[in-house]
């Protein structure tokens, strides 16, 4: 029986996950659930799935969480803020932690699990993007198992020989992360001046949060999967490629230098890279329909259009900067995307903050926790005052 925390509960990769775990009650029990401030939802979720902890980011919230469980007649401890994240994560309650919190907040709780040797579920693609070279030492600290969610990293995993081997002694020439190209998918830059946020949030394939959903449609959200795959397999940029995919049947493929190249496929929904995550080494039920090759061929495959999706390329130039530029491009395109979302930032203009962001804040040595985090707020600083001076 694996003691499984869910990190973002109420989102949607939470939502997959404990879909999982309900399929598999004499495997899996979701021993802690946590939400950033949808108290209800999470209310929802602890009566479904009763865990010993329920934990609510925002502290304003703890008391209303505590009555409205009370209420439903669920008996779990409650705790709030990002200390009682860290605790949860490195305490007895879980041997195993799904890392779902969007952006920057899931730093902290994700490094503690990873210290405390849990097997970690990483699907909060921004701590390994911001803090790469800590999480692997803390990984290694700790002694557990990290395994990617993300789709595509869970692909590569399960094409590499071992989930994470020395890419040069395993004979292994690219890895070819798959992207579907968003719901703008085609379209020049001309035609993208007037995207909504509605808009950018109707992704083709896949059912996500908005802030992912934005970043797929700018495919920044491929850039941070390319510095996560830099990350994660110790691959160099070279050895790192991108193509469009649209029907994301095809989550990533690995080439090795005998010519062969290996894919993993299957319908697009993230049950299937949790439930091989969790269950790993073994296989389990996901509930994922079958695919049906015959059905969804043919299978097309492109460049991805660099000069009307920016990000993508900024996320290269980041990765090849080094040091914390990775992290700096994460949190000024999280302020970006939020702006864009509220309505105040045009579609095309969330490339020119993040641009203008890196070229104010040079790449400095990641050094530690603290400073990392420093550089996070001067990042997201730098992002609000040029959207100040843009409106």
């Amino acid at each position: 029986m694996r003691n499984v925390a869910v990190l973002g509960a109420t989102g949607s990769i939470g939502g997959s996950t404990l879909d999982v775990i309900a399929r598999h009650p004499e495997r899996f029990r979701a021993s802690v659930l946590t939400a950033h401030h949808r108290v209800e939802a999470l209310v929802e979720l602890c009566v479904r799935h009763r865990p010993e902890l329920a934990i609510v980011a925002d502290p304003a919230h703890e008391r209303e969480l505590a009555r409205r469980l009370a209420d439903a007649g669920v008996r779990c401890a409650v705790a709030s803020g990002a200390d009682a994240l860290v605790a949860a994560t490195s305490g007895n309650l879980c041997d195993t932690v799904v890392a779902a919190i969007v952006g920057a907040a899931g730093l902290e709780s994700t490094l503690a699990a990873a210290r405390a040797g849990k097997r970690l579920l990483l699907a909060n693609k921004e701590s390994i993007v911001m803090a790469g070279p800590l999480l692997l030492q803390a990984m290694a600290h700790g002694g557990g198992d990290l395994i990617p969610v993300d789709s595509e990293h869970n692909a590569l995993f399960q094409c590499l020989p071992g989930g994470r081997p020395d890419l040069s002694r395993s004979g292994v020439r690219r890895l070819v992360l798959t992207a579907s190209g968003g719901p703008f998918r085609g379209r020049r830059r001309a035609e993208l001046a007037q995207v909504t946020p509605e808009q950018a949030c109707k992704h083709p394939n896949w059912v996500m949060g908005r802030k992912i959903s934005v970043d797929s449609a700018t495919l920044m959200n491929k850039g941070l999967e390319v510095i996560e795959a830099h990350h994660l397999f110790a691959a160099p940029i070279e050895a790192i490629d991108v193509v469009v995919h649209p029907q994301s049947l095809i989550h990533s493929m690995v080439e090795y230098v005998d010519g062969s190249v290996l894919a993993q496929l299957g319908n697009p929904d993230m049950r299937t890279a949790i439930a091989h995550a969790l269950a790993w080494p073994e296989r389990v039920e996901s509930g994922v329909t079958p695919l049906d090759l015959a059905a969804c061929a043919p299978l097309q495959f492109e460049a991805p259009d660099l000069d009307t999706f920016r990000c993508l390329a900024l996320a290269f130039q980041a990765l090849r900067a080094g040091g914390d530029a990775p992290a700096v491009l994460s949190a000024a395109n999280e302020v970006a995307v939020e702006a864009f979302l509220a309505g105040t930032l045009a579609f095309l203009s969330i490339a020119d903050v993040v641009e203008a962001v890196l070229a104010e804040l040079p790449a400095q040595a990641v050094v530690d926790i603290p400073t990392l985090l420093e550089r996070d707020r001067a990042a997201r600083e730098a992002a609000r005052r040029i959207l100040r001076k843009a409106c």
